[in-house]
């Protein structure tokens, strides 16, 4: 059970919530180690599972309240607290990204071709965009759930199976996968 005084609580929610999102990390960092999915499967796993685990842990700091009908969890210290579980993949992205950090798994497990560079690029926008909206619209505005959902689920797997037609000005995408992304960001920021 959670502590009756809010900024403990607040802190014990963090803790938790870091835990859960460190667990999720690992195991796609153990998996893609293993090999157990292709490695474009793999970081896509972890593009979509990432951010929706760390939204499904937001209610652990308001909890407190419910069970103790306690006031905790000011909206600006639980944004902050829960910010800096991100901050914390922001710095290591940093740090494997620029090479003064070493952990293949990781670097596998969140970029396209294995290159440790991948991680200045995308992944450090997504995760910088989840911070953001954290902090900024912390539970008070739909807008931070409707644009983490649309990172998380917004990823195509369809795109690259389907598609046939390429989008003129990015030679990389296919069109089916941009329309799967469209309708799975829209789905996912509507649940």
């Amino acid at each position: 059970m959670l502590h009756q005084n809010p900024v403990v609580s607040d802190v014990l929610a963090t803790a938790v919530s870091g835990g859960v999102a460190l667990t999720v990390l690992r195991s796609f960092e153990e998996t893609a180690k293993r090999g157990v999915f292709d490695q474009k499967l793999n970081r896509k796993l972890v593009h979509v599972s990432f951010g929706l685990v760390f939204m499904l842990c937001w209610p652990l700091f308001s909890l407190a309240r419910r069970l103790l009908l306690i006031n905790c969890s000011s909206g600006h210290r639980g944004a902050l607290l829960a910010a800096l579980i991100l901050g914390v993949n922001i710095i290591r992205m940093l740090l494997l990204g620029s090479g003064i950090w070493k952990d293949e798994a990781t670097v596998k497990s969140m970029t396209r071709f294995g290159d440790r560079r991948e991680l200045l690029e995308g992944p450090l926008f997504y995760v910088l965009t989840i911070t953001f909206a954290c902090a900024y619209y912390w539970r008070t505005s739909p807008i931070a759930i409707a644009a983490m959902c649309n990172l998380c689920a917004g990823d195509d797997i369809i795109g690259r199976r389907l598609g046939k037609h390429k989008i003129p000005y990015n030679r990389n995408k296919y069109l089916a996968g941009s329309i799967a992304m469209g309708c799975a960001g829209f789905l996912a920021s509507l649940g």
